[in-house]
């Protein structure tokens, strides 16, 4: 995956997600698209289409909101591969510091410099030279991703490496249960893929509805348009619409 803009920065809480300037005047123009398709679908005017412009608001919002869990999503694939560059680093008797840097390397490699999961590492690596505890640093990062794995993840890596246990077999049993979890999702994920490609087609199906009788038969909505109680009617049919769609996107943005 490569790095927008955005994520070339250093990401201080994962749940939110900081536009590049590419990124904002894409989505922007986006929204407007969308607004203006509104404004002539529901109100024929460009007027409609002026009203509608709050809309703009809630439509980056969700933008934001589901590039974050994208990114999210992402991180846990990646940090999969680096717990389990980790145990091997372990394995072959590095210590704990040290096995950062080596699982850093074999990153690289599979990754080739452009994952989160190699930013983050060598985010570690650096608060390690600096001579902060590694378990600190990671639980630095485990706070800012919010992710449930990698908490996990950095809590028992900082009870083994606290209390002397078998750093080594502890981990990999982490790192077999952090990778069964994630198969799991992705399954459940695949699965759902067809839904979500229906649910879809039920956004959409509402403009596309009013657009074919627009094009085929021009006079039959003809009353609906340029008076107030057309306007009216129109109104509550969007904000209907509106509300399908919202209700839509939550029954489908199941959390796995």
């Amino acid at each position: 995956m490569r790095k927008s803009s955005s994520e070339s920065m250093q990401i201080d809480n994962y749940d939110e997600y900081r536009l590049s300037f590419k990124e904002y005047i894409r989505y922007i123009l986006q929204g407007v698209a969308i607004i203006l398709i509104i404004g002539w679908l529901f109100y024929r005017s460009i007027i409609g289409a002026i009203l509608a412009s709050p809309l703009l608001y809630p439509y980056l919002r969700r933008t934001k909101s589901r590039l974050a869990a994208k990114r999210k999503w992402q991180l846990c694939l990646e940090f999969n591969d680096g717990i389990t560059s980790l145990s091997s680093a372990l394995r072959a008797g590095y210590s704990a510091e040290n096995a950062f840097e080596e699982a850093l390397k074999d990153l690289m490699l599979l990754y080739g410099g452009e994952a989160i999961i190699i930013r983050e590492f060598k985010r570690i690596v650096n608060q390690v030279n600096m001579n902060i505890p590694v378990e600190k640093a990671l639980a630095d990062f485990a706070e800012r991703t919010g992710i449930d794995d990698i908490l996990s993840f950095s809590e028992v890596f900082a009870t083994a490496k606290r209390t002397g246990g078998d750093l080594v077999s502890i981990i990999k049993g982490t790192s077999a249960a952090i990778s069964g979890k994630t198969e799991v999702k992705r399954e459940i994920i695949t699965m759902l893929a067809a839904k979500k490609y229906e649910s879809n087609i039920l956004k959409v199906m509402p403009p596309g509805i009013i657009l074919y009788l627009q094009l085929s038969s021009p006079g039959f909505l003809s009353p609906l348009y340029h008076n107030i109680a057309g306007i009216i009617i129109m109104t509550v049919i969007l904000g209907l619409y509106l509300g399908a769609y919202v209700l839509i996107n939550r029954i489908s943005s199941i959390e796995v």
